[in-house]
């Protein structure tokens, strides 16, 4: 069976994410988003959603942005 690379439960029902050219196995989104989604610089909180970036750096929304300084961020209307 495969085992998840996140929590390392082998489990009948896992799935391959390819992200960047790499093959990644989990065995649940939670798992999946643990180990990939990006997390905000200022709330680090993991952002499942398009987020905003600002100099390369990762928010989770523009609320986060403008507390950690960003100030010609916005969220969409």
């Amino acid at each position: 069976m495969p085992k998840c690379e996140t929590c390392g439960n082998e489990y009948d029902k896992a799935f391959v994410v390819v992200m960047n050219g790499r093959s990644y196995v989990f065995d649940s989104f939670e798992c999946a988003i643990q180990r990939l989604a990006p997390a905000c610089e200022h709330c680090q909180c993991r952002i499942i959603g398009h987020g905003v970036e600002s100099g390369g750096t990762m928010y989770c929304c523009a609320h986060c942005a403008e507390q950690s300084g960003g100030t010609t961020l916005r969220d969409r209307e």
